[in-house]
């Protein structure tokens, strides 16, 4: 008998699901623990105690229970997924379970449409609650651990992310220096002073989100290509140009692939120039006489007894 992990009744051993509760009687696959380089945006709303003393708790409830809806929708729009909520604060990574080479972009369009969601929202909370809201934003990209069974990203870069969102002012989006880097030519940016976070070394390059300016990031074409100078310089060297060869070869419909194919092999082995092949002229300087009795059409090949007196 098999016991069911989500209820305990005993089933039988061929079976697929729970008799008592139909749950999956399949073995769970083992989480893999993956390192991935991901964003993480964080989102956390301003003055929340003071919106407590303020509001009733079921008042309150409905107004945070909008916020997280309308907050996730954008974030699930744009490709990105929420872990958790904590309190009054939204962490969405971009990346997990999918990686897009855009995911930084991704993560920074979320955060702009989250900021007119959250405006968009006041005007409803207002009329219905009397009530705004404010958020500040911070956005990071690193390397993390994804595959865990509590959490989808651990690591550093997930820090930096709340630090950066601690450090917003309310309305305001920082970016981290790695994100800023990823999204650069896309959107517009002020570069802030330094900032000394807690927890951290040293000070952190963060900027200030102005705007969006493209829907893709910007292809670059004057990136240099590794190697390519020793390539040219290899490709335009006495050697290589003393291996040129070049041929046309033609005949019958009838000639097999195999004789041009090899006679093009031989051709490049053994000659310098190029050499030409046409049905009916003299292939005494191009087609090897063995080559020759296989065109019916080649001077070479023809008997004697044939020839006119």
């Amino acid at each position: 008998m098999v016991a069911c992990p989500s209820c305990g009744f005993s089933n039988l051993p061929e079976a697929r699901y729970c008799s008592g509760c139909g749950a999956s009687l399949a073995e769970a696959p083992v989480a893999r623990e993956v390192r991935k380089t991901v964003t993480i945006v964080f989102c956390d709303v301003t003055g929340s105690t003071a919106l407590g003393e303020r509001l009733d708790p079921e008042s309150l409830r409905r107004v945070m229970a909008r916020y997280f809806e309308a907050m996730q929708a954008v974030i699930e729009r744009h490709g990105g997924v929420v872990e958790k909520f904590i309190g009054d604060a939204v962490m969405a990574v971009f990346g997990v379970p999918v990686v897009h080479e855009d995911d930084a972009l991704r993560g920074v369009r979320a955060a702009a449409e989250m900021r007119e969601a959250l405006a968009a929202l006041n005007d409803e909370l207002e009329r219905d609650y009397a009530t705004t809201l404010e958020a500040r934003i911070g956005i990071n990209t690193g390397e993390v651990v994804t595959g865990t069974e509590e959490r989808l990203a651990t690591g550093d870069a997930v820090n930096l992310a709340a630090r950066l969102e601690q450090a917003a002012p309310p309305g305001e989006i920082l970016l981290g220096p790695e994100t800023a880097g990823l999204v650069r030519g896309a959107v517009t940016l002020e570069a802030l002073a330094p900032l000394a976070m807690k927890g951290k070394s040293g000070e952190i390059a963060a900027h200030r989100l102005l705007s969006v300016d493209a829907a893709e990031i910007p292809r670059r074409r004057d990136t240099p290509f590794v190697g390519l100078e020793t390539l040219r310089r290899r490709e335009a060297g006495p050697h290589i140009q003393q291996r040129g060869a070049a041929a046309v070869v033609r005949g019958p419909k009838a000639a097999p692939k195999q004789i041009a194919a090899l006679w093009l092999t031989l051709l490049h082995a053994g000659r310098r120039r190029p050499a030409t092949a046409t049905p009916g002229m003299s292939c005494r300087r191009t087609w090897p006489s063995w080559a020759c009795r296989r065109r019916p059409r080649c001077a070479r090949s023809r008997s004697a007894t044939s020839r006119p007196a």
